[in-house]
This record gives C-alpha cells, sequence and structure tokens, in this order.
C-alpha cells in the first residue's frame, strides 16, 4: 500500500512540474516594449532604473539625430535599435507595448500608430495637448481594446495614497477644499532638446500651466471619483519672457464642484521644486507634504500630528513595472486610478477650458458629456478603502 502511495506522489510531482514548470517561465518572460520619442528629459529612466528582467527594450523610435547620438553614447546601445518610421518599428518589433517620450501633441499619434496593432501605450502625463486628441485616444482605446496609461510623478506617492484614504475612510468628513500645488525654477536649464518642445504651446499645449497644472487636475479628479468640474477659472502670467517667451511660467487654477473648490497652483518660477497636497473636509485635514510625509489635524481640539510612512510597494514606484503588469494582466488597476484614461480625458479637459479662460478673463462652464448629467457628489464619502 505505501509503495503505491509513493508512485502515486511521483506520477503528480512529474505532472505538476510538467505544468507548472513552463507556466512559471511564461510568466517571468520580460514584457517586450518599444519607445516612441526620448526627447523628454524622463526618457532616461529608461536605462537608469535597476536591472530587473521585467522588461526588455526592443526598438526606439525617434528622428532627432543628435538625441540619438548622445543617447547611443550614453548607454552604449546599437543602432540597430533604432527607427525612424514609428509604423515600421512597431511592425519590425512587435512590442507588446509602447512608450511615448516625445512632445505631448505627439502622443495622438503614438496611440493612431499602436491601436490598430492592438499594441498598449503609456505616455507622459500629460495625456495630449487638447481634449479633442484626448477624445480621439479614448475612442481609439475602446475600439481596439488596448490601455493607455498616463504616467505622473505623483502616482508614486504613498502620502497621496495615505490622504485619499483617511478621506474615503470618512476621516475628514465632507470634502470643502483641496490646494494642490506643483512646480520648480524652472526648465530653462534642462536638456535642450526638452526644453525646445516643453516651451512651445503646440507641441507641450502651454506651459507651466500644462507641465504642472496637470498635477493638480490629475490628483483632484482621482480624489472625485472621476467627476467634472462644474467650472475652470484660470489666471496666468510671464515672469519671466526673456526665457519663455512663447508661454506662461506661472498659472493658479480654480475647480468648482457642487460642494468643493479645488485651487491648482503651477509655477516654472519657485526656488526649488515641490509636489504637496492639502485636502480639507467637515471634520479634518490632511496634507501630503511631499512623496512620503503627511500631516493630519482630524478634531478641532487634538494638535497636528506628523508621520513618514513607508513608500508605496512595488510595483508603484516605477512606472515601467507598473506598464508590464497592465499588459501581463497581474496588476488590476480601479477604472479612476490616477494612470487610467478616464482620469486623464477629464485632466485634458480641465487644461483646455483652463487655457480658455487664462486666454478669456472668464470662467469657462464644462458641459455635461453627451447630454449626461454628471453623478451627484454623495453626503458621505464612500467607504471602500483604496490600498497602497
Amino acid at each position: 500500500m505505501m509503495q503505491k502511495i509513493k508512485t502515486i506522489q511521483r506520477l503528480l510531482l512529474i505532472f505538476l512540474l510538467g505544468v507548472l514548470g513552463p507556466c512559471t517561465t511564461r510568466a517571468q518572460q520580460p514584457v517586450r516594449l518599444a519607445v516612441a520619442g526620448i526627447t523628454h528629459g524622463h526618457s532616461d529612466w529608461i536605462y537608469n532604473r535597476k536591472l530587473k528582467g521585467d522588461i526588455e527594450i526592443v526598438g526606439i523610435y525617434e528622428t532627432n539625430t543628435d538625441r540619438i547620438r548622445e543617447f547611443r553614447e550614453r548607454y552604449h546601445l546599437p543602432q540597430a535599435l533604432f527607427f525612424s518610421d514609428l509604423g515600421k518599428m512597431l511592425d519590425r518589433v512587435k512590442p507588446a507595448g509602447v512608450m511615448a517620450f516625445g512632445p505631448v501633441n505627439e502622443h495622438i499619434a503614438v496611440v493612431r500608430a499602436a491601436a490598430p496593432r492592438n499594441i498598449h501605450v503609456m505616455v507622459e502625463k500629460p495625456l495630449a495637448t487638447s481634449y479633442r486628441d484626448a477624445l480621439e485616444i479614448e475612442r481609439l482605446a475602446k475600439r481596439y481594446g488596448i490601455k493607455v496609461l498616463t504616467n505622473f510623478e505623483t502616482s508614486w506617492y504613498s502620502s497621496n495614497q495615505y490622504v485619499r484614504n483617511c478621506y474615503k475612510e470618512g476621516k475628514l468628513g465632507q470634502l470643502r477644499k483641496v490646494l494642490v500645488n506643483d512646480g520648480h525654477e524652472g526648465p530653462w536649464a534642462m536638456n535642450r532638446h526638452f526644453v525646445s518642445w516643453l516651451t512651445d504651446p503646440v507641441k507641450n499645449g502651454g506651459g507651466a500651466l500644462t507641465d504642472f497644472g496637470c498635477y493638480g487636475a490629475n490628483l483632484m479628479t482621482w480624489l472625485m471619483d472621476g467627476r467634472r468640474p462644474v467650472s475652470v477659472t484660470a489666471v496666468t502670467h510671464q515672469n519671466r519672457p526673456d526665457r519663455y517667451p512663447k508661454v506662461e511660467d506661472e498659472a493658479t487654477i480654480i475647480l468648482q464642484y457642487p460642494q468643493v473648490q479645488c485651487v491648482i497652483q503651477a509655477s516654472w518660477s519657485w526656488t526649488f521644486s515641490r509636489k504637496d497636497m492639502a485636502v480639507y473636509g467637515t471634520k479634518g485635514y490632511a496634507i501630503a507634504v511631499d512623496r512620503t510625509m503627511v500631516k493630519t489635524r482630524l478634531e478641532g481640539k487634538l494638535p497636528e500630528t506628523t508621520q513618514t510612512l513607508e513608500p508605496r510597494p512595488a510595483p508603484f514606484e516605477d512606472p515601467f513595472a507598473v506598464f508590464a503588469g497592465v499588459i501581463q494582466g497581474v496588476l488590476k488597476q480601479e477604472p479612476n486610478d490616477l494612470y487610467e484614461l478616464p482620469v486623464n480625458v477629464t485632466v485634458v479637459e480641465i487644461l483646455d477650458a483652463a487655457r480658455a479662460s487664462a486666454k478669456s478673463g472668464k470662467t469657462i462652464y464644462l458641459k455635461s458629456r453627451l447630454g449626461l448629467r454628471e453623478p451627484a457628489m454623495p453626503e458621505q464619502p464612500n467607504k471602500k478603502l483604496y490600498g497602497n
């Protein structure tokens, strides 16, 4: 009897090794990714990240020969990796996903090329330079069943997750005011290839309003579970027309909701970089000071408390790992996640309205989409938790 049991156990082990072994190997295969454009300053992240074996760069599209030379020399890359035709690259290397690191107004061209080939896309923030382009991207993604993600640095912050959880758990009460500050000293000293289009109103869609205003629009739309503001009011200014003759370097955007107001301050004129968010409710407030530090005061009689959080767990601090996980289907995100398309289409709509408001000097009231009413803001926040 014992001999029979041992024989069955051996056969079962052989069966499991035969079935599970290949599956495990397939799961560990790197995701084949291509790059569309390398003039964005963040494109260096691709080769500066720690090697994890989760992705493989199989092709790079770029037409700027000077930037190609720099990139090749810096990272010791073969000429065969580079292509001057996006469509030909996608057909030749057949990637599972493509990452856009070129001018923002070229994001639409990347999606137009990738979507019919069933290739997923991740772009650097924001999603597009115009609401019209954002809506086309949304239509293409739905038609061809691809994912289109937008990468924001503030998606990586455990502090932002904590503040949102405070609100969703009801600790802050009803939302009343949100203040988002995003800016730095300005891009004038950055890579010349990046600056050449970052300060172009067509290629970037604006200056500080687009470059940093998008962070606040992204975070606020996420906090509001995708709800759009009733109105958008914006004021812009050129503090340094000598450096930025075509675009604004200072912007303030006010988003008004039925019961909540959000003030976004975006700047290329500050002494140093900052990205923070303060959320005020009827019961208290929570402030994401930086990537991991938070301040809270939940009752008027109690003092403010400060704590430093652990960073977000893998893969959430690495946009390439997030993209790979989404493509593989091992990372499931809620529809109104910071990376996801619904939130980022609304971000571009807000930026469009902000530009129109700054130009006209008037408040812009958003029309309902397809004649549908926006969902009403609930009196009590949703109790569902959104974990790290």
